[in-house]
């Protein structure tokens, strides 16, 4: 830490272990080598591991199946270009369309019967219903029972997701519903193979035959899963109901939309993930037609699905990791602007290679914004609305993609295929392909419009923070207890904020920890008063940062690691942020040695937030009467201080909370407590 901790606080460990409520296989970085987002670490617990093999391969089955039924839909519909298109847009719409009526009364079906016989059912229908169509063997068959089934999905997904936070320990939900995701949209990648590979190995027994068997696979995928998840015992019914409140649709639409309209970031990010849902679905409604103008055939078009949902399964699963120096607003945007981008070049380019890379890249920068986006939305919306509001984003996107799905097709359909000649030479383009371009038109502006808007780094160059994504760690953020750091110049009032947190916390019933940096060790102790005494005089500026980090690896190892591991509430004054905005930017020295350093010390534990209190140099040193040596330093050396602080908030502001430390010392700890209350630990027995 550099800089120093404000006094006036009485410091040492006031919290008792033994009245603490026991937490089960919590992540700790002294015992547990697998951090909380460790995907591995979940597959480890028995009964998710199951589920999640039950829910790959019905996830894989549906993604086969809407292969199957596109396909099978265009051989319905036979040569006819428009009908084609007609055929497939109806297929995939009504695949969208059970969403919109029957949403809210599959998922409070699926809330009253127990969950376990709910999926094993769900599968064994649906096994059922995808039988049956190659023996009806008619397209109204196809459309009915698209239809039928998804009203089993609806009811089905539900189950799984309210029995997986049962299963698995609460630090390790985040990276179960991750993992979710990944298999929801990564299961399209195998899908595409499968039935590229079916039409390559069975071409020559004719169309239909190819489709019917990879509609026999896909059957036997929801068979297989049924049976897998009859092993999982521990899935059951959910618990009693009866004096909850359900809201019906039209009043949670209604709630969220009054919401969403009246919070102009929020609307933002519902616009842009309506926008990255929508250039994702432009590609998968009208990609059958794409690769048959390009005289790619149904395994063109298993390659091109893949590639697309491949794509979006590594932007979910990478993106956030990759691009850790860019904000989640820049990376949301600017996926945006990637996806519209990426369709103008599907839009342009006509061969089926290019192509499959360029669908790959559209996919990652839509699967960046959603993952971005959603996670924006959990941050930004207040809990006593973040229901509803999720409710109506969830009913806005299945809309987008009713009409985009529906439209698509239906508008490549109407232009058909076009010849212009300019004197000696002609042109052809197609409705396909003019369609995207559309889109991609309306993707970008989109991008462009949330860019201004959600830019929360306003004349930082995008590149540059690009560039600082390499190379970058993601750190380790307790999962028991939690960590607070308070930061800011001299005299932002770190100290007054501390004392009244720690009062407020223990009315909260929490177990507390206050300590600062330098000084709450014997270690520190000594090496404060070296660092801050005037009369220790100039000393080299590696020597000085290099104290400090040693005052932070006792600080850690010996008083706030077995803080967090028995579940206190550690608010530390000054952590890692004041060592690199005072001996990083006031001193001048390489950031990234300095932060390297400083990781190192603290073995690269990161606080679950970081407060920092904003004040400008000039009023924080009028409030001291005598300066120790850093309160001492040039009035440059405080603003290269306070901007670094600044900085380092914007890089990532999911896990800071700036305040004006101008504003009373009462509304400063009323806005502490509402970003905090969400975060704290469960009080138990």
């Amino acid at each position: 830490m550099g800089g120093k901790g404000d006094g006036g606080v009485a410091w040492g460990l006031s919290y008792r272990p033994t009245r603490l409520c026991r937490v089960p296989e919590v992540y700790d970085p002294l015992t547990d080598p697998a951090p909380a987002h460790d995907l591995r670490a979940v597959l480890r617990i028995r009964a998710f591991r199951r589920l999640w093999i039950a829910f790959g391969l019905s996830s894989l089955g549906d993604w086969i199946g809407l292969l199957a039924l596109t396909a099978m839909a265009k051989a319905f519909a036979g040569d006819d270009y428009q009908a084609a298109n007609f055929a497939i847009g109806g297929v995939l719409f009504l695949r969208v369309l059970p969403a919109l009526v029957m949403g809210p009364v599959a998922g409070w079906v699926a809330d009253r019967l127990d969950r376990r016989w709910t999926m094993i059912v769900g599968d064994l229908i649906r096994a059922a219903f995808f039988v049956s169509i190659p023996i009806v063997g008619t397209l109204t068959w196809v459309l009915v029972a698209t239809v039928l089934i998804e009203i089993v999905s609806l009811i089905w997904g539900p189950a799984k997701d309210a029995s997986v936070p049962n299963l698995v320990p609460r630090h390790r939900l985040e990276a179960a519903n991750q993992l979710s995701l990944i298999t929801t949209y990564g299961s399209a990648l195998p899908a595409a193979v499968i039935f590229t590979a079916i039409t390559l190995v069975t071409r020559g027994f004719g169309d239909f035959f190819s489709i019917n068997l990879a509609v026999y696979v896909n059957a036997a995928t929801f068979l297989i899963s049924g049976l897998a998840i009859v092993s999982v015992a521990e899935i059951g019914r959910a618990g009693s109901h009866d004096h909850e409140e359900h809201p019906t649709i039209w009043r949670t639409m209604v709630e969220g939309w009054s919401y969403v309209t009246g919070t102009p970031v929020v609307r933002g990010l519902v616009v842009g993930i309506s926008g990255a849902f929508a250039a994702g679905a432009v590609v998968i409604g009208l990609g059958r037609t794409y690769v048959e103008d390009l005289d790619a055939g149904d395994p063109g078009y298993g390659v091109l699905f893949g590639a697309v949902f491949g794509g979006l399964a590594l932007g979910m699963g990478f993106a956030p990791r990759l691009f850790s120096g860019l904000s989640r607003r820049r990376l949301f945007a600017a996926g945006l602007v990637g996806s519209g981008i990426g369709l103008a070049g599907l839009a342009l380019i006509q061969q089926i290679e290019i192509a499959t890379m360029i669908a790959i890249a559209l996919g990652f920068c839509a699967g960046a914004s959603w993952v971005s986006g959603y996670t924006l939305l959990g941050l930004e919306v207040p809990d006593n609305v973040r229901g509803r509001t999720f409710a109506f984003v969830q009913s806005a996107v299945r809309t987008v993609l009713a009409v985009t799905l529906a439209v698509a097709p239906f508008v490549a359909g109407a232009i058909g295929r076009r010849t212009v000649s300019v004197g000696d030479k002609s042109i052809t383009y197609n409705g396909a392909a003019m369609t995207m371009l559309i889109a991609a038109v309306l993707a970008t502006v989109i991008g462009l419009v949330a860019w201004r808007q959600m830019d929360d780094r306003p004349g930082v160059p995008f590149w540059r923070d690009v560039r600082r994504s390499f190379g970058k760690t993601t750190g380790v953020y307790p999962t028991t207890g939690l960590f607070i750091a308070l930061e800011g110049g001299e005299g932002a009032g770190k100290s007054t904020q501390s004392a009244l947190l720690v009062k407020w916390l223990k009315d909260q019933g929490q177990q507390v920890l206050l300590t600062r940096e330098p000084g709450a060790t014997d270690l520190g102790k000594t090496l404060r008063q070296i660092v801050l005494d005037p009369a220790t005089g100039d000393i080299s500026h590696r020597a000085e940062a290099l104290l400090y980090a040693a005052d932070k690896a006792e600080h850690v190892d010996s008083v706030i690691k077995p803080a967090l591991k028995a579940g206190a509430v550690v608010i530390t004054d000054r952590y890692v942020d004041s060592a690199l905005a005072y001996q990083g930017s006031g001193r001048d020295l390489d950031l990234t040695d300095v932060e390297r350093v400083n990781r190192w010390a603290t073995e690269d534990l990161r606080p679950n937030l970081t407060i920092l209190l904003d004040l400008p140099p000039k009023s924080g040193l009028g409030r001291f009467e005598e300066r120790d040596r850093i309160e001492g330093q040039s009035a440059d050396f405080h603003e290269r201080v306070r901007a670094a602080f600044l900085d380092l908030a914007a890089t990532e502001p999911q896990h800071y909370l700036v305040l004006d430390a101008t504003l009373d010392r009462e509304q400063l700890a009323a806005q502490i407590q509402a970003r905090l209350l969400p975060m704290l630990p469960k009080v138990g027995l």
